[in-house]
């Protein structure tokens, strides 16, 4: 079984560069991709996932030198120094949805496959997008779809669920992804992705404060990693990529590694089309 597809792993291992016996941190273990890696250099992971699905998956391969921690990496530096990871030769924040979660009908997360409006990353907490679609108002919903989608006919989609709600609540994502659609199909507007696209990916980031959470963990480690020690960030959004290179930017601490991302090549994506939009930003510790 594939878990999630690691994406540019031989450009996070030359930037991160383990040894044996270093210490890492991978924030978003998911299936273990890029840690699997790091391992095999000889060195130490501490793998957080607030999802339990990856935990469970990971813990049921009983791989040397990993430590495995279920929690949200907002709260990275509690998590860290309570697994003995207190000070680090590296970090990696490897962003966004897991192909696992993905292909998961059952999770909400994907328009491609028809299940409950969900999109949880961690099952425990309360909102789901179904919450959101049928119970806010139409201008928050507006407010959403631009901010964190960047979707360009935001208060149209808005409207269009507005009316449907009314019919009848919006339950899964089959229906939701047709009233985008319908949206899109009005305008006879045809695209490269599919309409839902922004969207679904707006409820995402807020139903899992994703873009708060990066926030607040990304200072963190500072304190976290030795000096000579390496972050490095994979991004699958604008605005994810835009808090990172802002965070290296004001920080003291760091020296940035390269001034542009860096994204997958032809034939990274050939084989992972998911990797197309990732963007690799790195910075050392002085």
């Amino acid at each position: 079984m594939i878990y999630h597809a690691p994406v540019l792993l031989q450009t996070v291992l030359d930037f991160i560069n383990p040894k044996p016996g270093d210490l890492f941190i991978d924030a978003t273990v998911g299936g273990g991709g890029h840690t699997k890696a790091i391992l095999k250099k000889g060195a130490r992971v501490l793998g957080i996932d607030r999802d339990p699905d990856a935990i469970k998956f990971l813990e049921a391969k009983n791989l040397d030198n990993l430590t495995l921690a279920s929690g949200n990496f907002a709260n990275i530096g509690k998590i860290a120094k309570q697994y003995g990871f207190g000070k680090v030769s590296g970090i990696l924040f490897d962003l966004g949805v897991s192909s696992h979660q993905l292909d998961d009908a059952q999770r909400g997360f994907s328009f491609k496959h028809d299940g409950p409006l969900d999109m949880r990353m961690d099952p425990s907490l309360t909102l789901r997008a179904k919450d959101i679609i049928n119970n806010f108002p139409e201008r928050r919903l507006d407010e959403i779809f631009k901010t964190y989608g960047q979707e360009k006919f935001s208060r149209s989609i808005a409207n269009a669920i507005g009316f449907s709600r009314q019919i009848k609540p919006i339950e899964t994502t089959g229906r939701l992804a047709e009233i985008v659609r319908g949206v899109y199909a009005k305008r006879r507007l045809r695209g490269k992705i599919d309409p839902a696209t922004k969207t679904f990916q707006a409820l995402r980031i807020v139903i899992n404060s994703e873009l708060l959470n990066l926030e607040e963990s990304l200072p963190q480690t500072e304190e976290l990693l030795n000096s000579g020690g390496r972050l490095v960030v994979l991004s699958f959004h604008s605005l994810e990529d835009k808090i990172v290179k802002r965070f290296f930017k004001r920080s003291s601490s760091f020296r940035v590694l390269n001034p542009k991302p860096i994204g997958p090549h032809v034939e990274e994506i050939l084989k992972n089309p998911r990797a197309r939009s990732a963007k690799l930003r790195a910075a050392e510790k002085v």
